[in-house]
């Protein structure tokens, strides 16, 4: 039957999901899969489990974490791991858990969501993923294979790829008058991708694609830059201490810092083996008064409580779009504290991540045979594009054209919509 869908289309996200579907014929509108969400058909991409065969997802997922009094655990941003060899396992009560499994279980909530509201039982699929996931080959492999490995646990058997800034575009050639050199650059919270195509009203073949860049530097990253500049000084970031029988004063090691400032890290993390270097630190403080910043640290991984730190380290960042600063305010008891940012502070802090986008666009366009000044229309989607500081410094770099805007968090599912019609 035409009238229903015969294939999912799945936007899997570093911060958001969202499902579509079609048939050879149409395609449907997306499924509302979290119904307690201001926008249902956008699901968190956060994972609570307090056994690993009872997971909670999205907007439940941070319900259920407080009503369980934070003893479970959250997971965020679990889409970055995907390309880490280092990552194999994670402890989800007293299981190890792979990424497949964790993945598998959110995948498989949203196709039994999707097939309860399309009323169909659908298990072929065109997902979404990054232009790269990483710059090394074989890690990018890895976390291609690692995502089938994880639709397939969700009941999928037949899957097909689209890289996202492609599914992007397909959305966006609807809207031409007449043919156009675009660069599309998707903006999200794990990746940064762009694809240069020449599109037309009737969209656009593989052979119009002339170069698909990406970087694994994004939203999360200038997350972590604030957390850096603005948050690491209330969790004893700098704090001076001795080791038992030691007479040199040493500095809170540079991967606990990094870890603070990783949103994705900071929810798989073995807990023991950072408590127990915590510890160290706190037990050979050189000044006893950065004992409360080093109990802020020890109760945001003892506790689990990541994912607070960050909505409050989000909301500020969002709020620097159009304030000069900003107070940057946790109130959970045991991570209290209260700072101030400023937009200044932000584009300082985070010029290296910046800068790092910038570059792989501009190979992406070299890459296509162009100069900047040869892109005719500059087409911004994804949650990070809403950010001044990044996409103005985008604009600067391709002064000639024109800036179209997407709807952020629907474009990429609606163009991978459009790719599995084509394939229903």
């Amino acid at each position: 039957m035409t009238d229903r869908p015969t294939i999912f289309a799945i936007d899997f996200g570093t911060s958001n999901s969202l499902l579509t579907a079609a048939s050879p014929t149409r395609i449907f509108p997306p499924a509302p899969l979290d119904p307690d969400a201001s926008d249902p058909t956008i699901l968190r991409s956060a994972l609570y489990f307090r056994r690993l065969e009872e997971g909670h997802f999205g907007t439940a997922a941070v319900r259920a974490l407080t009503a369980d009094g934070f003893q479970g655990r959250l997971i965020r941003s679990v889409k970055r791991h995907l390309p880490s060899k280092s990552f194999t396992t994670t402890r989800v009560a007293n299981k190890q858990a792979t990424l497949e499994d964790l993945i598998g279980a959110f995948l498989r909530t949203m196709r039994e969501r999707a097939n309860r509201h399309y009323e169909v039982d659908v298990s072929r699929v065109v997902m979404g993923r990054p232009a790269r996931f990483s710059n090394d080959a074989s890690e990018d492999a890895l976390a291609e294979q690692r995502l089938e490995g994880a639709a397939r646990r969700a009941g999928f058997t037949e899957i097909t790829f689209c890289p996202e800034p492609v599914a992007a575009a397909y959305d966006f050639a609807e809207d031409l008058v007449e043919p156009k050199v675009v660069l599309v650059a998707d903006l999200g919270a794990g990746t940064s991708d762009f694809t240069v195509v020449r599109m037309r009203r009737e969209g656009f073949s593989q052979g119009d694609v002339l170069a698909v860049g990406g970087v694994a530097v994004a939203g999360d990253a200038l997350d972590g830059a604030l957390v850096r500049s603005v948050v690491a000084p209330h969790f004893g970031a700098g704090a001076k201490y001795r080791v038992a029988f030691g007479h040199n004063d040493l500095e809170m090691p540079m991967s606990l810092v990094t870890l603070l400032a990783s949103p994705g890290d900071l929810t798989v993390t073995d807990r023991g083996a950072t408590l127990r270097m915590l510890e160290t630190i706190r037990s050979g403080l050189v000044d006893k008064s950065d004992r409360a910043r080093l109990d802020r640290f020890v109760a945001l991984v003892e506790d689990g409580l990541g994912f607070l730190l960050y909505e409050g380290v989000e909301a500020a960042k969002r709020r620097l779009s159009d304030a000069l600063e900003t107070p940057l305010v946790v109130d959970e008891p045991s991570l209290a504290f209260e700072a101030t940012a400023t937009s200044a502070g932000l584009q300082t802090s985070s010029e290296r991540q910046v800068d790092a986008i910038l570059d792989v666009m501009m190979r992406t366009i070299e890459t296509a045979g162009l100069s900047p000044d040869d892109i005719e229309i500059l087409c911004l989607t994804g949650g990070t594009s809403r950010m001044p500081l990044l996409a103005s410094a985008i604009e600067k770099r391709v002064p000639r054209a024109a800036t179209r805007r997407l709807k952020s968090f629907h474009s990429v599912v609606q163009g991978l919509a459009r790719r599995a019609k084509e394939i229903a």
